[in-house]
């Protein structure tokens, strides 16, 4: 009876440390993918902005878009780690592979959903038409690259590596 009631006991322990595990791997993946939106979002609004107040063309907007999405997440992840005194190259080196998978993913999502909204890119910067369908991309892409930084994380991969380098500098991502 009383081997049984310690099994119960430590089957209950077991299923609690999974649970907190889950979520503290889903708190990580939160804050993997609100960390690349970020970046995302300042990119891809600035080259929208200025590719569509240049007048380029809408694959040349999103071309600059992109690339700038790119530029702007992998700063994000680049300046805490070098003001953590990861060498350049190390820091690089892991942001490239933490944050290559989620920011193509953002990407595809965020553009894809514009493009596909009827007069999106055509409307203007003026437009509320544009600002809602591209609040509208930046959101689905949360939701997309979510679960990609959740698997990522719980293989040791993705932000799962650089926030150990985070959490021993005592920084949070």
């Amino acid at each position: 009876m009383a081997n049984d009631r310690a099994q119960q006991q430590h089957g209950h322990h077991e299923h609690r440390a999974m649970a907190e595990g889950k979520a503290s791997l889903t708190s990580l993946a939160v804050s993997a993918t609100i960390h690349c939106l970020a970046g995302c979002a300042i990119g891809e609004v600035l080259g929208l902005v200025i590719g569509l107040a240049l007048g380029l063309g809408n694959a040349s907007a999103i071309a600059l878009a992109v690339t700038l999405a790119f530029v702007f997440g992998y700063a994000f992840t680049l300046q805490p780690l070098l003001a953590g005194g990861v060498p350049f190259r190390r820091a690089l080196s892991l942001a490239l592979a933490s944050d290559t998978l989620s920011i193509t993913v953002m990407e595809i999502v965020d553009n894809a959903v514009v493009l596909v909204i009827p007069g999106a890119m055509d409307a203007g910067l003026s437009s509320l038409l544009f600002w809602t369908s591209l609040a509208l991309s930046l959101a689905l892409a949360f939701v997309v690259a979510f679960p990609v930084n959740r698997w990522l994380i719980s293989r040791g991969r993705g932000h799962a590596v650089v926030h150990a380098y985070h959490h021993a500098a005592g920084q949070e991502i």
